[in-house]
């Protein structure tokens, strides 16, 4: 479970704060969708959420543990927090990098110092569970938009995180692609795992949404609704 507490956060040389005083409950098990407009704070959020800033006043509190600058330099307190804690971009190019497909799952294995069975044991789960034993060979940029999707989400899920944490999920990809990963995201609820959703798109909500935090202009919370 993550607890936000009344959290700010002001880039150096800013005369905003990019947030100001949000505070949220994502559960274990729900599934939460933050929606606002550009500029409302929430890629900010997704930042903090992740690690890769910490609030400058309030607490982000992981399973009862405050998450601090001081914690994430640390090693390996740096590395369970990455194991718990997935994301997968909006734009899923950006964390594809490696030579092949079942290399993109792999790599991520690695940086948590799996034993080599276990990696190939998770790598051929996880090709299979997201459709991609065809594609295992193939570099990642040569494949479609919805296929690299697949391959981000492979790759976070084989490294079994108890946080999901997903920027806008279905834009760019064409019907078929957004019908699967609508349908995988509803199946994941299932799997007792914390999910946080960043989206525009209103159809995400119907039926898979728990929650919905949304952000207004102002970088305040201005309500949630559970559905």
């Amino acid at each position: 479970m993550i607890e936000l507490q009344n959290i700010s956060f002001q880039y150096a040389g800013s005369d905003e704060k990019a947030l100001d005083g949000v505070s949220a409950v994502f559960e274990k098990g729900k599934c939460t969708c933050i929606t606002g407009p550009n500029g409302c704070g929430k890629s900010t959020l997704f930042r903090i959420l992740l690690g890769l800033e910490t609030p400058s006043e309030g607490r982000y509190l992981l399973d009862g543990e405050e998450i601090t600058a001081a914690k994430l330099k640390d090693r390996h307190f740096a590395m369970n927090f990455h194991r718990k804690v997935g994301f997968v971009f909006q734009n899923s190019e950006i964390q594809l990098f490696t030579s092949s497909v079942e290399e993109e799952i792999a790599f991520g294995l690695r940086q948590l110092h799996l034993p080599e069975e276990e990696i190939r044991k998770r790598t051929e789960e996880f090709l299979e569970r997201f459709g991609l034993t065809k594609l295992r060979k193939r570099a990642p940029w040569s494949i479609s938009g919805g296929e690299k999707k697949r391959t981000a989400l492979a790759a976070v899920f084989a490294m079994k995180p108890e946080v999901l944490v997903i920027d806008e999920p279905i834009s760019g990809l064409d019907e078929d692609a957004q019908e699967w990963v609508t349908d995988f995201l509803k199946e994941i609820r299932k799997e007792n795992r914390t999910i946080i959703i960043g989206t525009h798109d209103k159809r995400l909500l119907a039926g898979l949404a728990d929650a919905e935090l949304h952000m207004n202009k102002y970088h305040r919370v201005e309500f949630t609704s559970v559905y």
